[in-house]
């Protein structure tokens, strides 16, 4: 009897395994179909080995493994065919439990929405901190998240920072804790790459909107990045203290212009000074905060008097909504049933993960109001790192897309987003989206196919950081000692795959730079070469014609903070200007010339005559020189000395020290001495008779025009055009959308200098814009007149 109770439990576990493959059409690796002899032979080893617990938990664990194996190979072979929901069926039970109490989420918002207040609030709630510091506080402590010295003198977010938590969430009378990753992203533009890695790695998001302001600018730019990276989020209405606060209108606006649908679930009580705190609409239970740092959380069945009407009709606003967007809630109301709480919360979990719909919450970080009704939602309706559906490319089969399974079991797949430079060397976030991480573990960068050993690894808590030996599938960590680039996918070495990068916008703004002093040169090139590591969007390159070290990015601000972060980190201290217009000089009517180069010194000389003449040439593009020689008056080999005089004054003109191009060279004629005659000297003479026809050919500066489009909301379209026309721009089409305008245009370089802080001024900050080279154009005769005198001035300076 000893082997009879395993065989039975074996039988019944191979059974419901095979017939839940069945259901959900996978197919079992061949080790895993399991003949009832052979389960017969199992059990009775077993039973005689001890192989069999009582309880069956290690067959039970096989089957898990083995359903893993399935879900992996119908991941790879046909990701099209395979659900989340099935993934999520198919978890073993300890790892379903774990992953469905993780929540990865971002904090992201226009310009000062409150987005590190927040985030200082729900460390200080969930334990992770002691004491509430504020941005820009009288303390001179300055939040958490900005441990940047320049982030706290300036009081703004410059680098996005990782943090854990943990929240203990009442369900059904029991305390869960769920486990929170988050990161606090800025709200500048100009640092708009930290927004596009942490969406790029995040299951979910809460986007913070101020009550007074709502919608703006940089709320509509995070909602395009969410969009891109398929992010369910929440909004939350913060700033209900402040005197024009006005929720409603900030969920019509999301409603609008943000088209996406949306519906409060909290109502707020009293608005600026008189705010107290919330109804919630889906319990209808009014929520107080009490204790100095509102630490308290006092719910209420009684809801303010005032307030019984209008939280009625947003309640019926809300399942209105929600009917919009999912079925069960749809025929719920088409029967005129009133759906029940827990009814509603899975119908917004499910629209909200969908990304049909976003749930408004309410409330104002800085008065200590609200903010832990916005983690029970986080916990309630943003998924877990199961829920979210991530592909890969798989590098054998012609990068064909395969579904990534966040179980612990399976090979490891992983994510570089983020690089930072610490005190202890190279900082590498990774967000992990298969199969497990540990120490010492050997994994392989696919770009560089190179192998490397993970030395330590560790839970970054803003600049703290807290070691581990190991971290699970879904999970955010940081690993030191890795040598790679930011967007660098890593495996186990087993699988050919590879992760798609995220989305790198274009620098819009360049500036010059060297340092003062010349020591300083060794560290100036490891700041550069750091910063280009860190940061795609900031770019260095060296002007092959000016020899200027140029660096581009995405605003003023930008390239502000990484020159002082020189300063300081590094000790260089930086001139920055303009960079130098890469002009071009032509001539505009044909001169003849005869020129005689004739220098006795002694010895032998130097003699050469050249004649002939110099013309435009048929196009812009290319220089030419050509010999009409009759009756051999100037040798072959010094022809060839001529061409190369020719070539090497259109290296350098006359009039700026910039390219010629557009000149055309004929020589005709010339005499040659029997002893003085030299290739030297024919070359001098040559490019001596250049320089004098140069002058006298009525010469002409071009300047780069550059192909410019630039975007904006149809009602700053007077303003865009007026910018244009005080550049002298040359307005080529205009497309006119529904919500947009588009401007093609040609406008000369120097003129767009400063142009990305105006358009941004002038266009609430919504205005984008992109350039590329065009072609050359003759500069205006002022501009000419100005840029002639100012090079002659520095040549009489540097001869002087």
């Amino acid at each position: 009897m000893r082997g009879v109770q395993p065989l039975v439990r074996a039988q019944s576990l191979a059974t419901s395994s095979l017939r839940f493959c069945a259901r959900t059409n996978l197919r079992l690796p061949s080790r895993c179909t399991l003949s009832t002899a052979s389960i017969s032979r199992l059990a009775y080893q077993g039973s005689r080995t001890g192989l069999w617990a009582a309880n069956g938990k290690n067959y039970g664990q096989k089957r898990w493994q083995s359903a893993a194996a399935a879900v992996f190979e119908k991941a790879r072979d046909d990701a099209s065919e395979l659900s989340q929901d099935v993934i999520v069926e198919n978890l073993d039970p300890v790892e379903a439990a774990r992953l469905s109490k993780v929540r990865n989420i971002g904090i992201a918002a226009h310009i000062d929405s409150g987005k590190t207040t927040a985030t200082e609030r729900v460390l200080f709630y969930t334990g992770r901190i002691n004491s509430i510091h504020e941005v820009r506080g009288k303390d001179s402590v300055g939040a958490k998240m900005d441990s940047m010295d320049l982030e706290r003198e300036k009081g703004i977010t410059i680098q996005s920072a990782a943090t854990f938590c943990d929240w203990v969430k009442k369900e059904d009378g029991k305390d869960e804790t769920y486990h929170i990753n988050l990161i606090d992203t800025p709200g500048h533009i100009d640092f708009t790459i930290e927004v596009e890695r942490a969406l790029r790695v995040l299951d979910g998001a809460v986007m913070i909107l101020c009550a007074v302001s709502g919608v703006q600018s940089q709320t509509i730019t995070v909602d395009r990045q969410m969009r891109r990276y398929n992010i369910p989020r929440l909004s939350f209405v913060n700033k209900m203290d402040r005197m024009g606060a006005n929720p409603w209108k900030a969920v019509d606006q999301i409603n609008q212009k943000l088209r996406i649908p949306a519906a409060a679930i909290q109502v707020p009580i009293g608005r600026e000074d008189h705010f107290q705190g919330v109804v919630d609409l889906i319990r209808m239970k009014a929520i107080y905060n009490e204790g100095d740092k509102g630490e308290l959380i006092v719910e209420k069945d009684d809801i303010p008097a005032d307030l019984v009407d209008l939280c009625k009709e947003k309640r019926q606003k809300l399942i209105e909504t929600l009917a919009d967007v999912d079925d069960e809630i749809a025929e719920l109301f088409l029967e005129e049933q009133e759906p029940t709480q827990l009814q509603i919360k899975a119908a917004i979990r499910r629209a909200t993960i969908a990304l049909k719909f976003t749930p408004v919450l309410m409330g104002s970080a800085l008065a200590d109001k609200s903010v832990q009704p916005m983690l029970d939602a986080v916990c309630d309706y943003l998924p877990n790192p199961a829920e979210v559906e991530n592909l890969a490319l798989d590098r054998r089969r012609k990068e064909a897309p395969v579904k990534l399974v966040s179980y612990s079991s399976l090979p490891f797949v992983g994510l570089a987003f983020k690089l930072e430079e610490s005190n202890f060397g190279q900082l590498t976030y990774i967000r992990v989206y298969q199969g497990s991480l540990k120490k010492s573990m050997m994994v392989t960068n696919v770009r560089s196919d190179k192998k490397v050993k993970i030395p330590k690894i560790v839970r970054m808590h803003s600049n703290e950081m807290e070691e581990v030996q190991e971290i699970g599938a879904g999970e955010i960590c940081a690993v030191f000692g890795v040598d790679c680039a930011s967007g660098d996918t890593f495996t186990d070495g087993a699988l050919p795959y590879t992760m798609t990068s995220m989305f790198v916008p274009e620098p819009v703004i360049s500036l010059s730079i060297k340092p003062k002093n010349t020591k300083d040169t060794p560290n100036f090139s490891k700041a550069m070469n750091r910063f280009q590591r860190e940061d795609p969007t900031f770019r260095v390159h060296v002007d092959s014609e000016s020899q200027e070290t140029i660096i581009s990015g995405m605003g003023e601000l930008h390239l502000d903070i990484y020159v002082e972060r020189m300063r300081r980190e590094y000790r260089v201290d930086c001139e920055t200007g303009q960079p130098q217009v890469a002009y071009r000089e032509t001539i505009t009517k044909q001169v003849n010339f005869d020129h005689t180069l004739k220098k006795q010194t002694g010895g032998s000389g130097d003699f050469a005559r050249v004649v002939g003449f110099m013309e435009p040439s048929e196009s812009l593009s290319e220089n030419k020189f050509e010999q009409q020689i009759s009756g051999g008056t100037i040798s072959e080999k010094f022809l060839f000395a001529c061409e190369k005089g020719f070539n090497a004054s259109c290296i350098k003109g006359p009039l700026l020290g910039h390219k010629v191009l557009g000149a055309s060279m004929v020589i005709n004629d010339g005499a040659t001495h029997a002893v003085d005659s030299s290739e030297m000297s024919f070359k001098m003479a040559t490019q001596q008779a250049f320089r004098k026809a140069f002058i006298a050919a009525q010469p002409q500066v071009l300047e780069p025009l550059m192909k410019t489009t630039i975007t904006a909301p149809n009602e700053f379209q007077g303003s865009v055009i007026g910018l244009l026309n005080k550049r002298n721009a040359v307005i080529n089409d205009t497309e006119i959308g529904p919500e947009d305008f588009t401007v093609y245009a040609d406008c000369s370089l120097n003129s767009m200098f400063g142009f990305s802080s105006q358009l941004r001024a002038s266009t609430q900050g919504k205005g984008e814009f992109s350039m590329e080279f065009s072609h050359y154009s003759p500069t205006p005769p002022q501009l000419q007149r100005e840029l002639v005198a100012k090079y002659e001035k520095e040549q009489k300076d540097r001869n002087s």
